[in-house]
């Protein structure tokens, strides 16, 4: 049955209706804007040559480091993202020239590739570090595959001022890819499943912020 819809009530809901319209493109465009354009990936592989980063059981974690930035390169350019590496072999690279050449590219996104340490050897997982808003953003879209995928316990994004963070001008990341003072992740870290994977992790969490243009 139709009833007879009075002009007054008309007007109300037309207005009802394009305040709804309104507010959902408002959304539509709110949620396209929450990830800053990139074009290139700067991967940056903690420490090298006399900084070794962490030592444990006789694994480095400056090879840990750069074997998961190499892998994370592969990726990116196999899906045509540019990327640009601060070191490619077992060299040192001081922080401040890290910052340089990210801070050299256009429309770029940082991502550095670290494995964790602790006195406390029972200690295990993996985390990720951000400053900004839109690092925020990447860091979780990262860290909710990163966890998952190489099974091992999920400790979270956390935001804190390193100095790599701080002085780069594009969005930041530091991933933690695991702690190789813990005996069993260590040995795990150490395979190349394991750099492989979390290489893919951070790649596909990357092209997820990408994806929110």
């Amino acid at each position: 049955m139709i009833f007879p819809v009075s002009a007054p009530f008309r007007a109300l809901f037309t207005g009802v209706v394009l305040f709804c319209v309104g507010f959902t493109c408002w959304l539509s465009t709110a949620g396209e804007a929450a990830a800053q354009r990139f074009n290139t990936v700067v991967i940056d592989a903690g420490h090298g040559g006399r900084d070794r980063g962490a030592v444990w059981g006789g694994v480095r974690e400056s090879d840990l480091n750069l074997a998961v930035a190499q892998d994370l390169e592969a990726l990116l350019k196999e899906s045509g993202v540019r990327t640009v590496m601060t070191r490619r072999s077992d060299v040192f690279v001081s922080i401040q020239r890290r910052a340089e050449i990210a801070n050299a590219q256009r429309d770029a996104v940082v991502v550095s590739i670290h494995f964790n340490a602790s006195t406390n050897t029972s200690v295990h997982g993996a985390e990720t570090y951000y400053w900004s808003r839109q690092g925020r953003i990447i860091a979780n879209a990262i860290q909710r595959r990163l966890a998952p995928r190489l099974q091992v316990r999920n400790r979270g994004i956390h935001r804190k001022g390193y100095t790599l963070i701080m002085q780069t001008r594009h969005p930041t990341v530091l991933v933690e890819c695991g702690f190789i003072s813990n005996p069993r992740e260590r040995r795990r870290c150490a395979t190349r499943w394991y750099q492989q994977t979390a290489a893919r992790a951070i790649h596909d969490g990357l092209m997820a912020y990408r994806a929110l243009r």
